[in-house]
């Protein structure tokens, strides 16, 4: 049975730090990154450590172990991870429901991802719902990004409830589409 709890222990924090090298594109080759999905940034030991502090991430658990994650981050973050900085910077730059984003107090999904073992099982959908019920209360919207070339994991965000808000290319001519989840809609 898969258990969905917030990420508690430096043992949750390895197994996620596990998880995400697993699925780092240098681990896949190119036909399972396109049909499997990927992971785009390593999170430093230390900075997953102290976003969890701050903003607990949402962990499913099978047999103790780690099988899927979703990071939650703060707009605390936004200068912490290089290849993140861009994607913050063009957020400040939004505007969604009327409202500029810089403004508002949201929270963004640092990453997600689950064990390909458990693919396809409604693990991201209880991670998102968990993620939600955790979070609504203190952010009206969650917010990430999502490289282009990553479509499973765009469909994945659409049917979960994401919008898509802004698409963008960055310095290393990468795409992204920023995508973002009202929890009052």
């Amino acid at each position: 049975m898969i258990a969905y709890d917030l990420a508690r222990s430096e043992t949750d924090l390895e197994g996620i730090l596990e998880l995400q090298q697993k699925n780092f594109p240098d681990n896949l080759s190119p036909e399972e990154a396109k049909d499997q999905g990927f992971v785009t940034v390593r999170h430093d030991p230390d900075i997953l450590s102290r976003m969890n502090r701050e903003a607990q991430s949402i962990i499913a658990r099978y047999n103790n172990k780690v099988v899927g994650y979703c990071l939650a981050m703060t707009k605390s973050f936004k200068n912490d991870i290089p290849v993140l900085i861009p994607m913050f910077n063009t957020i400040d730059e939004l505007s969604f429901n009327g409202k500029a984003l810089r403004d508002v107090n949201y929270i963004v999904s640092g990453q997600v991802c689950i064990d390909r073992e458990h693919r396809g099982k409604g693990i991201l959908d209880k991670l998102y719902a968990h993620y939600r019920d955790t979070y609504k209360h203190t952010y009206t919207y969650v917010i990430t990004e999502i490289v282009t070339t990553n479509q499973r994991s765009i469909k994945a965000h659409q049917r979960i409830g994401f919008e898509h808000l802004y698409s963008y290319t960055d310095p290393d001519n990468t795409g992204w589409d920023i995508v973002i989840w009202d929890w009052n809609a």
